[in-house]
């Protein structure tokens, strides 16, 4: 069994968590598989149903059809063998085929018999009434592909290596040379295996790589099933064009993704009009985006036309650049060239948007927005994010010249934006270091920056008044 952060938070809910708990994630991110076994642990009693397959439908139609909770428990006491014990946990897999479930969650919280936790697949996609979101009542979980941490403790069967490299990030001392070589082999290793659980299984039990890469094509054919099956409910969308052109739009100059290279068939009520092809606007395709970025299947990295914090108030949603959500999918649609010079060139890789993908990853599953900057005058920033209280711009580098940033320079040299920032952080294949602000980091340690700050503890007594005046 992999090991997977999110376990932590799962047991805490199974423990004594009041409220419902979904679970939502990209297809094939290990969401099913970590729920059960963590219930299985947990000596629990749960029914577990995927609501794709037969006894999950049937028990569907019995939530859809009860409109009290005791109308429900009682067909539902019927249908299943045995007598339901009270605070026994409902497993409901496969959830977003059925969406109108989640209003449904108040009652079912609210009357306290049973508890449920809830996964599924492209959840965000479906369009949901704000009003009918059950504030209070569920609590919800992202769950991501496994990141680099989580694979360098699978891969190597224990914490202390990433403990020790934890305390080369925190206290900005360089990593032992051996240890930094032999992880950046490592690194090079997730970028060619990814985090898809499958795909990580496949490796640590055969450590073939075709057998890898056939595991990861078959997730991309699934993908694609399921973009097909929306593009067939909605015409509009062009799912798999833009799915298709994201590892091109990266290995451009600047990485974004240009929308006039999107072409879609003309369809008429969902029937092939004819076999041309025609470019789409930002304005046709921003469904199709927004499907992808809310799946989980891609990743949106907007443009900040100020580097000022909020960074949301300063984005533009038309310029972004397009990441895929597993590096290791990227990879693979990159082709055996690209995975063989990743493998046998582990000092010489120069696949800045393979590099720029796997930050981006890493970021996301962290809780980072994510924003570039371009400006004519000061040139381009990889990304900017909001960092604690302050902005941190960054920059990957996947060759020698990792001293080279021109344009972070300038930036940080910058009256209007620069004397403000406290770190520029340099990613590379390079060991720690630092000058002055700039704070040059092996790529891998990315894993380290996470998006939490301690607030502290408010004492409610300098909040209340009590000297509330008489009319």
């Amino acid at each position: 069994m992999l090991k997977r952060k999110i376990e932590k938070n799962i047991n805490e809910w199974i423990a004594g968590g009041r409220n419902a708990l979904l679970i939502k994630g990209v297809r094939q991110c290990g969401k099913t598989f970590i729920i059960h076994e963590c219930l299985e642990k947990s000596g629990k009693h749960f029914l577990e149903f995927n609501l794709k397959r037969k006894d999950g439908q049937e028990i569907l139609e019995i939530f859809k059809d009860s409109v009290t909770v005791d109308e429900l428990y009682t067909r539902l006491d019927i249908h299943l063998p045995g007598e339901l014990e009270p605070g026994t946990i409902f497993f409901l897999d496969e959830i977003q085929v059925y969406e109108q479930f989640i209003s449904k969650i108040k009652m079912l919280v609210a009357d306290g018999r049973f508890r449920y936790i809830l996964s599924g697949s492209l959840l965000g996609v479906e369009r949901v009434s704000l009003d009918e979101v059950p504030v209070g009542y569920l609590d919800t979980l992202q769950m991501f592909p496994l990141d680099f941490e989580e694979f360098l403790i699978n891969l190597n069967g224990k914490n202390s290596l990433v403990e020790y490299l934890r305390r080369c990030f925190n206290d900005r001392v360089p990593v032992r040379k051996s240890t930094h070589e032999s992880v950046m082999k490592q690194l090079n290793l997730y970028l060619v295996v990814g985090g898809m659980p499958e795909a990580v299984n496949e490796f640590l039990a055969s450590g073939n790589l075709n057998k890898v890469t056939d595991v990861q094509n078959n997730i991309i054919l699934q993908y694609k099933v399921d973009f097909t099956q929306y593009e067939e409910k909605n015409n509009k969308l062009c799912l798999s064009a833009i799915y298709d052109k994201i590892p091109s739009g990266l290995d451009s100059k600047n990485k974004r993704f240009t929308i006039s290279k999107v072409e879609r068939k003309q369809l008429t009520e969902g029937k092939e009009e004819s076999a041309h092809t025609t470019p789409v606007r930002y304005d046709a395709i921003e469904d199709s985006f927004v499907w992808l970025w809310k799946a989980g299947v891609a990743i949106p990295c907007y443009n900040a036309s100020e580097p000022r914090i909020p960074l949301f108030e300063n984005h533009k949603a038309s310029l972004f650049k397009l990441f895929l959500s597993d590096v290791g999918l990227l990879t693979a649609l990159c082709g055996w060239v690209t995975k063989d010079t990743i493998m046998n060139k582990a000092e010489n890789v120069r696949f800045g948007s393979i590099y720029e993908n796997f930050v981006a990853q890493e970021l996301t599953a962290h809780k980072y927005p994510l924003y570039y900057y371009n400006s004519n005058k000061l040139g381009e920033l990889d990304f900017l994010i909001e960092h604690h209280d302050n902005i941190m711009p960054i920059e990957v580098k996947s060759g020698k010249d990792y001293r080279d940033y021109s344009a972070l320079n300038h930036f940080l040299e910058s009256e209007d934006y620069g004397t403000k920032i406290d770190e520029a952080l340099i990613l590379s294949n390079y060991n720690v270091s630092q000058k002055g602000r700039a704070v040059y980091m092996p790529v891998y340690m990315i894993m380290f920056l996470t998006n939490t700050m301690n607030l502290g503890t408010v004492n409610l007594a300098d909040y209340i008044i009590t000297d509330i005046p008489e009319d």
